[in-house]
């Protein structure tokens, strides 16, 4: 099965302030703080929103986690003519795009691993994913999101989700699968 090139999406790992630095914005979370205090739950409610059994989703939710003025979702692909370019969205037209997949389609996105660096009130995440039909399936796809995250000193906003899909020619790289 072979998905549009929209619906692949989303990823994180713990990090620590440089001794010297301001005081870190929150990076792990729990169960019981709100899913946009700290990267962890930030991300982790990113693949929520998109994974699930064939239905909709909760674009209500989604649009949330995204920063109101100008957030992007980037998905980088081949064009017919085998040229590679990226597809670049609002929450919005990511939605409208992915949404009418997701109707017809279950769609499970589960992170793997996760590289993260971040400096003041800015933080960049790869998150390496595979795409599933079930949530303990197979994969049929992996790839690696690229999200790039601000810390407004109240909450954790997505700014950025740039991905691009692993292929035989590109594979991922062992220290991006946690090896």
């Amino acid at each position: 099965m072979k998905l549009p090139a929209a619906t692949a999406l989303l990823a994180l790992v713990a990090c620590n302030s440089t001794p010297g630095s301001a005081p870190a914005p929150p990076v792990s979370s729990t169960a019981a703080i709100p899913e946009h205090a700290s990267l962890d739950s930030i991300v982790a409610a990113t693949y929520e929103v998109i994974s699930g059994p064939a239905g909709p989703r909760d674009w209500e939710r989604c649009n949330a986690l995204f920063h109101p003025t100008g957030a992007r979702l980037m998905s980088v692909g081949r064009n017919p003519e085998g040229r590679v370019g990226v597809r670049v969205m609002t929450p919005d037209e990511y939605a409208r795009n992915a949404g009418a997949y997701f109707a017809e389609n279950p769609f499970y996105e589960v992170e793997v691993a996760r590289r993260v660096e971040y400096y003041g009130h800015i933080a960049h995440v790869f998150s390496t994913y595979e795409s599933r039909t079930e949530p303990d399936g197979e994969p049929f796809s992996r790839g690696i999101n690229s999200f790039q995250l601000l810390w407004d000193e109240d909450r954790w906003w997505v700014l950025t989700i740039y991905w691009d899909a692993e292929t035989p020619e590109q594979p991922i790289p062992e220290h991006y699968l946690g090896g």
